[in-house]
C-alpha cells in the first residue's frame, strides 16, 4: 500500500468526495479518485520520497458519510507524551483543509483531561442535501454554514465525551501496536472512528535556521504569537508573509512561511522551508502531519499572523510548545 506508510502518509494528497446522492456522481467520483494517484501535488510527493504511481494502483473506499455534529483528529502521542484531540462542528473536513481553528483538548497518557480549550470554529462544513445557498459555493458535496456566535467559542465535547474519545484513542493505538493518528465523528449514536494511521516518531529539536541561531534570552524580549503546535521541534529563518498562491514563488530555502490557511495544497514548499505559522487550522490538520513527517516545525491558529508579524522579520517557531516570536 502506498499511502500511511513510514515516511509517506500522503494526507491530503488524494482526492475525497462527501455527500455523494445519485449515480452518475458516484461513478464521477469513483473515477476522480482513481485520477487522483495521477495528479501533480500527489507525483511531486511521490517524487520526494523515490515512488512512482506506477508501481500501484488507487482503492477507493467507499462508506456511509455520519451525519456529524462534531468531527476532528487525535494523536495518541505528542512531543509532551500526552493524548491530544481536537474538534469543529459539522465534519472534519474544515479542519483537515486548515479552515477553522479548532478546539484543543490534552489528556494524560492515562486518559484523565488536562485542558479542553475552545477553538475559532466561525463555520462548518455540512453534507449540501438540503442545505441554503449559492450552488456554486458547494464544494465537494459538501457547503459551508456560518455557526451560530454562541457555538463559535464553544467547546463542542464535554469532559466526558473527550474522555471518552481519549479511550477508543488508546484501543486504536493498541490495535497498530504504536502510535496512531486518528479521524473521528460524532453523531447522535456516538462517536465514529474514521481513520487510524501511524504516528511518526518525534525528530529532534531543530535549532537552526536559514539565518542562524539567536539565544533564547534574546528571544524572550521580543513579541510573540501562541498557537496549536504541530509537535516538531524548534527553528528559525527570515519570514516570508504569503496573502495569496501566487507569492509562494518568494520563499527561498530556510525561510519561515507566514500564510492565512495552511492547507495540504502547500505541501509542495515544505522541503524548502524551516517552518511554517498560520491563522487557522490545528494540530491534526493534514499539513500538519505532512511537517510532523518531515520534522518542520509548524504553528497553526495563531491569530493575525499575517498581519503582525513584518515581511522579512527574523522568526523563531516553537512546534513543541506552539510560540512564535520575531525580530523586526
Amino acid at each position: 500500500m502506498i499511502e500511511d506508510r513510514q515516511g509517506a502518509n500522503f494526507a491530503g494528497q488524494f482526492e475525497s468526495f462527501l455527500g455523494i446522492d445519485d449515480e452518475a456522481a458516484f461513478v464521477t467520483a469513483v473515477r476522480a479518485c482513481w485520477a487522483a494517484l495521477w495528479t501533480t501535488n500527489a507525483r511531486r510527493y511521490m517524487d520526494n520520497r523515490g515512488l512512482s504511481p506506477a508501481g500501484t494502483a488507487m482503492a477507493v473506499l467507499i462508506q456511509p458519510l455520519i451525519d456529524a455534529r462534531a468531527s476532528g483528529g487525535g494523536l495518541s502521542e505528542n512531543a509532551e507524551g500526552q493524548m491530544l484531540l481536537s474538534a469543529t462542528w459539522g465534519l472534519g473536513s474544515a479542519i483537515a483543509q486548515g479552515e477553522v481553528v479548532p478546539d484543543r483538548i490534552v489528556l494524560t497518557r492515562q486518559g484523565f483531561l488536562r485542558t479542553n480549550e475552545a477553538g475559532r470554529k466561525h463555520h462548518r462544513d455540512i453534507c449540501h442535501h438540503g442545505a441554503s445557498g449559492d450552488a456554486n459555493s458547494r464544494r465537494a458535496g459538501v457547503a459551508p454554514q456560518a455557526v451560530p456566535d454562541e457555538l463559535v467559542d464553544k467547546p463542542c465535547l464535554s469532559a466526558g465525551e473527550a474522555v471518552a474519545l481519549g479511550r477508543m484513542l488508546r484501543k486504536a493505538e493498541a490495535v497498530l501496536g504504536m502510535p496512531v493518528e486518528i479521524e473521528w465523528a460524532l453523531d447522535n449514536g456516538g462517536f465514529k472512528l474514521l481513520q487510524a494511521r501511524p504516528l511518526p516518531p518525534p525528530c529532534p529539536p531543530r535549532r537552526e535556521g536559514g539565518v542562524g541561531v539567536v539565544p533564547d534570552e534574546i528571544w524572550l524580549k521580543h513579541p510573540g504569537l501562541n498557537g496549536h503546535p504541530a509537535g516538531i521541534g524548534w527553528s528559525a529563518g527570515r519570514a516570508t508573509v504569503v496573502n495569496c498562491e501566487c507569492e509562494l514563488s518568494r520563499i527561498a530555502p530556510g525561510d519561515i512561511l507566514v500564510t492565512r490557511v495552511a492547507g495540504p495544497a502547500l505541501s509542495h514548499v515544505l522541503p524548502r522551508v524551516a517552518g511554517v505559522v498560520a491563522e487557522l487550522g490545528g494540530s491534526t490538520s493534514h499539513l500538519a502531519s505532512l511537517a510532523r513527517e518531515r520534522g518542520i516545525p509548524m504553528v497553526l491558529g495563531a491569530r493575525d499572523a499575517t498581519r503582525r508579524i513584518p515581511d522579512g522579520a527574523q522568526v523563531a517557531v516553537d512546534g513543541v510548545v506552539g510560540i512564535v516570536r520575531w525580530i523586526a
